[in-house]
Parts: structure tokens; C-alpha cells; sequence
């Protein structure tokens, strides 16, 4: 432990905390605009200046470690009116189009200008005139807000592992860019939207889909139905002013219908959905391979459309290790426009499939190829907006959502079990899997269905599951493992193709990944200023809505019954298989 003062209150810290976490800690504000708890500070910014008690000299707060007997000063006339010019610095260089910037009221560079009184700024403004670079289907880049603070990139780089995005120029022509320069669209890419979470500014959002929303909302030719996704509803509620992990579920129904759509359903039921594809291709290939059989083990889940690009870019040779079930979303909108446009009596050519995600690359997965027109109506969803975007449509038309009474979702595609919510956080679609293939391998209901080890944070978790009876010859377990934050599963996957090389027995033989870090309540879609905290509250919130489900697995929904046997038979079986899995293929990191 360290002992040190910070503006003449003395405190106590661990060796190696920071006088930014340290202030912190006693309720001292010291303004960033590069940093974020996510990522290792670099003190780009220059804003979280501080000094030593009787010395001139200043130092970056963000990445000076408090030392023992240290006195810290965190604010003066001095080191308020450096901060003052660092913000008029950055401002020279910055658009003043702050009405139609996306950002416009959860800026911290506006919010910070606002605390600092600047209304006038003693620099002449320099602009690069640099376009906006749309050609990617999820994210938008704008160099022009670009503040430089490079947290997009050590995102893109360091957390997801990905590169897409670097620095290009020096000095004033200095700019955060798509790998060469190219176009983002053409760039390796996965859509995952981490930058745009990550960015304190304008410089990289979301694509904008809720004019084409509203549009479809307005046509009285048109049937509007909608999905929310798991995250939706343990997120939405943080841009209402309530804390992270509220519930808003019955609330979220109500809006929906108040804004338009015609029928509600929940994403939660196609979760279900996808255990019970998922969970039956794992045993399918668990009974092949104890058989002495030629199977692609492990089998990697392929619900998140950020992890499938990745692969296809980066480890094509895991491609027949992937798990052919859609994601819920498409699993949702292909049995929309099957299954309950055939019930309802509607003709799915005038239903217009909408997505609420929490997710930027649910946007590019609804066009990802031909498998998503597979209920022959057009694309099985037609839009996908993210959670952001629902919250802008309801401030839009006026709704009040926290004092709307509580609604339920439409029948047969909206009652869900627990399995289905803890979809939203990772670990979740392993913990799901698990209760329905124990079922499906010994006929027997699991006794406690809370499957701990795979819950948490930590980047990659192991476990192993015992069925009690044999599953691979004499052996009655399996070994699993859950990785989230895209830079997370390599290690994992190289471990696989290691033993594989060496003719080893594979080291897992079930793995779930999601791209961003907690799984879909981190997504790039949802509400900004995102932590560890926050995911945590998120994800106790979708662990609260499993609690108190009447039923907690997927093979248990009443629903998900009544659709096998109505439509379409057996999981895995001829008309599931065409309605609900799809196919990958290789992509190349650059497009030509």
C-alpha cells in the first residue's frame, strides 16, 4: 500500500494505482478525454495534467503511478487555465456542427468545453476538410471530429485484435483512418462498433436506419413487426436516467406498439430457438465422435455476427468447426416470414421485419448472404437498429416509456424461458446449451440449472460438464470454454489448431465466443460509457429476468414445442435446417 495526499487529503492506495484512479477514490474529478477504463492509458490528450505540492513541474495523472508520501495538487489557476487551452486547442481543430452531430449531448469534448466556460476561442480554426467515410454497411468514420485521442484504435488494435483502424499523417494533418486508407468498408472490419462505443466524440457512430423505420411505420401498406434483442432490455433503461441492469421489458412491448409496429415479439423465443438447433448439432457430434466417427469438434457457437466475420476473415479453417444455426435474429426473421405469416394469414411480402440490437454488426448480418432470405420473401429481416437508435425513436415521438403500464409480447414467437435472456451476456449461450443438451443426452432435467463457472468477466473461462453418463465412450464429460473480447480468442483457437497440427485430442469440444467484452450487454450499439461495472449490472439484470422465468431452458417453452410440432418437425431436421442454419465462407482481409 502507498500513502500519499491529494489536495491535502491524505489516503491510501495499492502500489501501482494511478493519481487518476487514486483521485478517483475520494471523489476528485480530473478531466480525460484519451482515457478509458477499458484500455491502458497512453495520455494522449494532455488534459489530466496535475503537480507536485511546491514543484512547477506537471504530470499526467493518467499514467503516473502515486508513490509513498506523494502530494498531489489537481487543481489551481495554473493547471485549470492549461487545461483551458488544451480544450481551445483541440476546438481550433474541431467542426462546430454540434446540432447535427450524432453525438450532440453525450459529447464529452462538448461536455467538458460547457465545464470550462468556453465560448470564444483565441485560435483560428484550421479544418482538414477530410470526407466522411461511408462504405462500411454498420459504422460510420468521420476524420473531420477525429480528436486524436486514439482510444478507437487501441480498441481496434489491442482489444478486438482486429487493425482496422491506425494513424495516418503527423502534426495538424494527423488523423485516425482505415488501415491504409482505404475505405472502411474494404478494410478487415468486423462491424462490432467497439471504436464508435469507445469514441469520446462524432468521429465513428452507427449507421442511422430509423428514417427507413419510421418510413415503414408510415406506409399503410406495409405490416410492421419488430424483435428485441436479450441486451435490449437491461440496457435501454440508462438512457432514461435509471441505472444499468433496470428491466424495461414489458415498458419496451408498450413503446413499440405506441410507435407503430403491429406485432411485438421478443428475440428471447428465437434464442430459444437456437438452443435447441445448437444443442442438438452438439450432441449430434459428440454421438459421432464417441462412435469412432469423423466429426468437426469443437463446435463454436455462431450467434454473434462480429465473431462469424472475424472467422471467415482470419481462421477460415475453422469454418467446419462452426456451428451452422443461425444467430436469433435471423433465426426470428426467417420465422416470421414463414411460420407466423402463414398463421396470421399475412403475405410475407408486405411484412416489414424489424431488429432491435445492441449490436452495430446486426446491421451488416441481415445482408450477410442468401441464407437470410431463406423464408422467400426478401431479406428475412429487412433492418436491424441498435439500442441507441430505439432510444432516439422514442424521445422522437414523445413517449414517456417509464410510465407506460407493463404490456406483453405477441404470441407464438414472444414468451421465452431464462435460457433465452442470458443470451445477453457471455457465457450465457453456453450456460443455456448446457441445460438443454444435458436434457437432450440423458432424458433427465438438470437439478440446478445456474451453471457458475461460466459467468464472469475474465476473457476466457474454462469448465468441464459431466452428464453422469457416457457422452465420448466411457468418458461423461465434456470440456468447454467461453471467451469474449475478440482479442481474447486467439489463444483459444490456437490451442485447438495446435493440437490438431500435433494430432492431439482437442483440448475443448464445445466453445462460445462473443466479440465484444460481457458478451451483447457491451455491444457497439448500446448506451455510451460502457464498464466493467456497468456490463456487470447489465448482466445481473439478465440473470434477475432468468431467476424469475417460469421456465429456465430452452427445450421447456411451451412455444418453441408448439412450433416444432406445427412446423417445422424435428431440431436439425429438413425444414429447420432450411429455415434456420446457414453457411460461411472465406473473406478476404482487403477487398479489392
Amino acid at each position: 500500500m502507498v500513502n500519499l495526499k491529494i489536495n491535502g487529503k491524505p489516503l491510501e492506495v495499492e502500489d501501482g494505482t494511478t493519481i487518476l484512479d487514486a483521485a478517483r477514490k475520494i471523489n476528485i474529478k480530473i478531466p480525460t478525454l484519451c482515457y478509458n477504463p477499458d484500455l491502458p492509458p497512453w495520455a494522449a490528450c494532455g488534459l489530466c495534467i496535475v503537480r507536485m505540492e511546491g514543484s512547477p513541474k506537471m504530470v499526467r495523472a493518467c499514467t503516473t503511478p502515486a508513490t509513498e508520501n506523494m502530494s498531489v495538487i489537481t487543481h489551481d489557476t495554473e493547471i485549470i487555465e492549461v487545461r483551458r487551452t488544451v480544450l481551445e486547442l483541440i476546438l481550433s481543430n474541431h467542426p462546430n456542427d454540434c446540432l447535427q452531430c450524432p453525438r450532440n449531448g453525450n459529447c464529452e469534448l462538448q461536455t467538458l468545453a460547457a465545464e470550462f466556460g468556453i465560448r470564444e476561442s483565441p485560435f483560428r480554426k484550421l479544418l482538414n476538410g477530410l470526407p466522411v467515410d461511408d462504405s462500411n454497411p454498420a459504422i460510420i468514420l468521420n476524420p473531420e471530429k477525429c480528436i486524436r485521442c486514439g482510444r478507437c484504435v487501441k480498441v481496434c488494435q489491442e482489444m478486438q485484435n482486429v487493425w482496422a483502424l491506425e494513424f495516418l499523417g503527423r502534426g495538424i494533418k494527423g488523423r485516425i483512418a482505415s488501415a491504409a486508407g482505404i475505405p472502411l468498408g474494404d478494410s478487415p472490419c468486423i462491424k462490432c462498433g467497439q471504436c464508435a462505443a469507445h469514441c469520446p466524440v462524432g468521429a465513428i457512430y452507427e449507421r442511422d436506419d430509423t428514417v427507413k423505420v419510421w418510413t415503414a411505420l408510415h406506409n399503410p401498406e406495409t405490416h410492421p413487426v419488430v424483435q428485441i434483442a436479450p441486451a435490449v432490455r437491461v440496457a435501454l433503461a440508462e438512457e432514461f436516467g435509471l441505472k444499468p441492469g433496470t428491466i424495461l421489458t414489458r415498458q419496451i412491448y408498450a413503446a413499440l406498439r405506441r410507435l407503430g409496429f403491429k406485432t411485438v415479439f421478443d428475440t428471447n423465443f428465437s434464442a430459444d430457438l437456437t438452443i435447441m438447433e445448437e444443442s442438438s448439432e452438439l450432441v449430434k457430434r459428440l454421438t459421432e465422435l464417441s462412435k469412432g466417427g469423423k466429426t468437426d469438434i469443437p463446435l463454436i457457437t455462431s450467434c454473434c455476427p462480429a465473431w462469424v466475420d472475424y472467422m471467415e476473415k482470419y481462421y477460415p479453417d475453422m469454418i467446419p468447426n462452426f456451428s451452422t444455426a443461425k444467430s436469433p435474429q435471423q433465426m426470428m426473421g426467417a420465422m416470421i416470414k414463414s411460420y407466423w405469416a402463414e398463421k396470421a394469414g399475412i403475405d410475407p411480402r408486405n411484412i416489414y421485419s424489424v431488429s432491435i440490437m445492441p449490436c452495430t454488426a446486426k446491421k451488416w448480418e441481415t445482408k450477410r448472404n442468401d441464407d437470410m432470405k431463406s423464408a422467400g420473401a426478401g431479406y428475412d429481416v429487412d433492418i436491424s437498429i441498435t439500442t441507441r437508435e430505439l432510444a432516439r425513436m422514442i424521445k422522437q415521438a414523445g413517449i414517456e416509456i417509464l410510465k407506460l403500464p407493463e404490456e406483453d409480447p405477441d404470441s407464438p414467437l414472444g414468451p421465452y424461458t431464462g435460457a433465452g435472456t442470458i443470451f445477453g451476456t457471455t457465457g450465457g449461450v453456453m450456460e443455456a446449451a448446457v441445460r438443454s443438451a444435458y436434457h437432450f443426452v440423458t432424458g433427465k432435467e438438470l437439478d440446478d440449472v445456474n451453471f457458475k463457472l461460466a459467468r464472469g468477466l475474465e476473457g476466457v473461462k474454462e469448465a468441464e460438464v459431466d452428464f453422469g453418463i457416457p457422452v465420448l465412450g466411457p468418458e461423461t464429460r465434456i470440456r468447454i470454454a467461453v471467451a469474449h473480447q475478440m482479442g481474447n480468442i486467439a489463444a483459444v483457437l490456437d490451442r485447438i489448431r495446435a493440437a490438431r497440427q500435433g494430432g492431439q485430442e482437442t483440448p475443448y469440444h464445445f466453445v462460445e465466443v462473443m466479440a465484444c467484452r460481457g458478451g451483447c450487454i457491451g455491444g457497439g450499439g448500446q448506451p455510451y460509457g460502457c464498464t466493467d461495472e456497468v456490463r456487470t449490472m447489465r448482466a445481473e439484470g439478465l440473470y434477475a429476468d432468468d431467476e424469475q422465468s417460469q421456465y429456465r431452458c430452452s427445450h421447456q417453452n411451451p412455444c418453441i414445442k408448439q412450433a416444432y410440432s406445427e412446423y417445422l418437425g424435428e431440431p436439425g431436421g429438413h425444414k429447420a435446417h432450411g429455415l434456420l442454419h446457414t453457411s460461411y465462407t472465406e473473406r478476404m482481409l482487403y477487398l479489392k
